[in-house]
């Protein structure tokens, strides 16, 4: 009875995103349709592309990017700090909406639009462009880099207390691709000996 009790319990997981992030944002689709085809214990936390990359050499394109992407960041951090970490979710789904599927750079913007959609302070947009939330920023994305045990990008994901960097999609699995994956996930994060499985990337679909 015991095995069978623990073989339906919630497995927990941990979905660390850069709200920026177009991997995060499929990754982050993944789990929430594995959370709605069986039972996981789904919690989201903030990480920071911008704080991995800030004293790093990057290519022009990729250095604006990340110096880009304080702002949801900030805006994320500081809706936690004043709302709670159930805020979260819905907050990402908001502006990775409009960010990655509806493709608007415009940042002001997407906060402004996404604050307003679930009710929250509008006030919250001045966090975008202060750094009086980057230390529960930087204490979220500490955390997510301590699950993998080395610098990572995003997304990271933990399982049943086990972090890794990935896995990195290119679209949304649906259905039983989708629980298969994380069956497979599961078992990957359950082998000790399990450190890297990677391959090259294709275009993005999230449609």
């Amino acid at each position: 009875m015991e095995d069978i009790a623990a073989s339906r319990a919630a497995v927990p997981v941990v979905c660390y995103f850069d709200p920026t992030c177009p991997f995060a944002w499929a990754t982050s689709r993944w789990l929430l349709e594995v959370e709605r085809l069986q039972p996981i214990d789904l919690r989201f936390q903030i990480m920071s592309l911008s704080v991995l990359n800030e004293h790093r050499e990057l290519e022009p394109w990729y250095r604006e990017f990340n110096d880009r992407a304080w702002d949801p960041a900030r805006v994320c951090a500081a809706a936690e700090v004043l709302h709670g970490n159930t805020v979260l979710r819905e907050l990402y789904t908001a502006l990775g909406g409009r960010i990655h599927v509806g493709r608007n750079k415009d940042y002001d913007a997407v906060i402004t639009e996404s604050l307003d959609e679930l009710g929250l302070p509008a006030s919250l947009a001045k966090a975008a462009h202060t750094d009086e939330f980057d230390a529960a920023l930087r204490a979220s994305h500490r955390a997510g880099q301590e699950a993998v045990g080395e610098e990572a990008g995003t997304p990271v994901v933990a399982v049943d207390g086990t972090g890794f960097f990935g896995p990195v999609l290119t679209s949304v699995p649906r259905g039983e691709e989708a629980v298969r994956l994380f069956q497979a996930t599961r078992t990957l994060a359950g082998t000790g000996a399990f450190a890297e499985l990677k391959r090259g990337r294709g275009a993005l679909d999230f449609r």
